[in-house]
């Protein structure tokens, strides 16, 4: 929504409504967890102003429980008596943007400053606040890109805790809505073990450095109006464990270093009437990701605050319906699998997406 007359001015608001079930699923001692079926919703209202060209400043208000810096979903009704959780509202995003040609940096609290074809090693919800740059060449149909950041990481999300070291290359092709893009890059995180808030995340990921290199690739294809697009991520977390590591759990999975993804879509939903049809399979070993800030959709590990999707393989579905251009319906079935444990798990999400 344009609030001035030379669009100086932006307000953006979004609103999701979930219905969410899991079932079928056991910890990794055996112990079976009591199935689940909860109503929850997300709430976003942005602010973005241009005052001169080549100059950005962003705001945003999201919806979620404080301390949880993954997820902006609040729990209106569990079908089933459990806790409702929080029902916060924080700042997720303010920043200072500015451009000149192909070239950019921000500074405050913002998105990943790289791209990714889907969530996998980088949550979208998960913003770091620091500073990030980068610049492209572009020529007929190709673009070359990179891009740099370095930023503090959320501890819910009014704190933060540790630092991480980024950078990217990628290269994209496209023509006539068929293409390519190939990426490669570095997420080195650096923990701070003398911040109190660094217990507060899973498995020690507050005491523990990873070196995490990522590769993307997708192929994108029409067939007559259908677009099609083909992706592959791999993850190689370098960072040099130690079975001898006095932390047991350091120690339990020092080689559980590798991950991928690939995925094939059909679809999209960017106009009225059309549709999406989507398969993921994943196999992500316990420190291929940093757990804290990667994917929090596929599993209900963890704890109420924060998920720990990795050390699991599994399949996605997913299917979607677009109203309009600014609502849709998505439906995702999700099974996943622990890699070294038992731990499994079931779940159904159904989101009705609106935003204006």
């Amino acid at each position: 929504m344009v609030l001035d007359d030379d669009g100086k001015a932006v307000l953006s608001a979004d609103f999701r409504f979930r219905l969410e079930s899991d079932w079928d699923s056991q910890r990794a001692d055996g112990v079976k967890r009591d199935d689940r079926t909860r109503f929850r919703t997300r709430v976003r209202l942005g602010l973005t102003l241009k005052p001169i060209e080549g100059l950005e400043l962003g705001l945003r208000l999201r919806s979620g429980d404080e301390a949880n810096h993954q997820s902006p979903h609040i729990t209106v009704i569990d079908f089933d008596g459990n806790d409702t959780g929080s029902a916060d509202f924080n700042f997720d995003r303010w920043y200072l943007k500015g451009s000149l040609g192909e070239s950019w940096a921000w500074v405050g609290r913002n998105d990943w400053p790289f791209w990714r074809p889907d969530e996998i090693a980088a949550d979208d919800d998960v913003k770091p606040a620091g500073l990030a740059l980068g610049s492209g060449w572009s020529w007929p149909a190709s673009a070359l890109k990179v891009s740099a950041g370095y930023v503090t990481l959320p501890v819910g999300m009014t704190k933060f805790s540790g630092y991480l070291a980024t950078g990217q290359v990628l290269f994209e092709r496209d023509s006539g809505g068929s293409g390519f893009s190939v990426a490669g890059g570095l997420m080195n995180f650096d923990a701070d073990p003398d911040d109190p808030d660094a217990a507060t995340l899973l498995n020690g990921n507050g005491f523990r450095d990873y070196e995490v290199w990522v590769g993307n690739a997708q192929i994108r294809r029409k067939v007559g109006d259908l677009p099609l697009a083909f992706t592959l991520d791999y993850m190689y977390n370098s960072e040099d464990y130690s079975p001898d590591d006095p932390d047991p759990f350091t120690a339990a999975n020092f080689d559980q270093t590798d991950g991928w993804l690939i995925s094939a879509q059909a679809g999209s939903l960017g106009s009225k009437g059309e549709w999406l049809a989507a398969y993921f399979y994943a196999r992500i070993e316990t420190f291929a990701v940093n757990s804290s800030y990667a994917e929090d959709d596929w599993v209900r590990w963890g704890s109420a605050t924060e998920v720990r999707a990795t050390n699991m393989k599994g399949h996605e579905l997913r299917f979607g319906y677009a109203f309009s251009k600014v609502a849709n319906l998505l439906a995702r079935l999700y099974v996943a699998d622990a890699i070294t444990t038992i731990e499994d798990g079931k779940r159904f999400r159904l989101d009705f997406n609106y935003r204006f």
